[in-house]
């Protein structure tokens, strides 16, 4: 498993960073996705505690009348941060887009549904002159649990470092509700649909083989000898490999002497 942490250390270093990268932007004001879920209602209480509640829009984006629970979830976490919040059924401009598209498995509706939540983020943060705050775990960047330009997409990320299993116990410290704490992971993109089944491995599992990979470094051979069946190694190594391209920013082909992500990054702290 992923080391333990400090949570009232992480606490404090992850609202400073918020502050810290606001102030570089000269914002004040931060959105996210509330889905009722644990990933952002960790975010949301960072948020809360980093920005002060009214600089938070916390934006509920069921689809219809899938996952109710989840809405009430989302409402009543909204309401114990005091944050603003919004409730946007995204089922009618998902719907009039797939009428044309009947053959379009799962995998597209999910991924549309994800990227139309992100594109309703971004208008709002145009409104409120604000910032879109990422929700992404650390587990979930590794292996490329999400949709890029969907729920992958941000301004800034206080979650990344965070294995799933070390957001539980951040979540505990700043006091999220249990009914979130200890329900299922979901993407909340069609009933009965769970991050762990999708994976196909516990969030434990998954954690303790990604740290043994990245933290420690380890060989397919040692993280199997220190007792996980082969068959679960490769698939999380085959996930982290394959979801690089999510990880990174757009491949550039060179034909300058100082090319964008390659030569030139602009160093904006040199001008505060």
């Amino acid at each position: 498993m992923p080391p333990k942490i400090n949570p009232a250390f992480v606490e404090k270093v992850l609202v400073r960073f918020i502050r810290d990268e606001f102030a570089r932007c000269g914002c004040g004001r931060g959105l996210l996705g509330l889905s009722g879920g644990l990933d952002s209602a960790v975010c949301a209480a960072l948020a809360a505690r980093a920005l002060g509640p009214d600089a938070v829009l916390g934006l509920i984006m069921p689809y219809g009348r899938a996952f109710p629970g989840d809405v009430r979830d989302a409402v009543a976490l909204a309401r114990r941060l005091d944050i603003r919040a919004e409730t946007i059924d995204i089922a009618p401009q998902v719907d009039l887009y797939f009428a044309s598209r009947p053959e379009a498995d799962r995998g597209r509706r999910g991924n549309k549904m994800a990227r139309e939540r992100m594109a309703i983020l971004y208008d709002h943060s145009a409104r409120e002159a604000g910032l879109v705050l990422g929700t992404s775990n650390k587990t979930e960047l590794l292996l490329g649990y999400g949709t890029i330009y969907g729920d992958m997409a941000c301004a800034i990320n206080p979650m990344g470092d965070l294995y799933k299993t070390q957001v539980r116990e951040l979540a505990a410290h700043l006091g999220i509700p249990a009914a979130i704490r200890r329900k299922a992971p979901t993407a909340g993109l069609w009933p009965g649909q769970t991050d762990e089944g999708d994976i196909g491995l516990a969030y434990e599992e998954i954690d303790d083989i990604l740290c043994r990979l990245v933290e420690g470094r380890g060989s397919r051979r040692e993280i199997i000898e220190a007792g996980h069946a082969s068959a679960a190694v490769d698939l999380v190594l085959r996930r982290v490999r394959s979801s690089q391209f999510k990880r990174a920013l757009p491949p550039i082909a060179k034909l300058s002497t100082r090319s964008v992500g390659h030569d030139f990054l602009y160093p904006y702290d040199r001008e505060r």
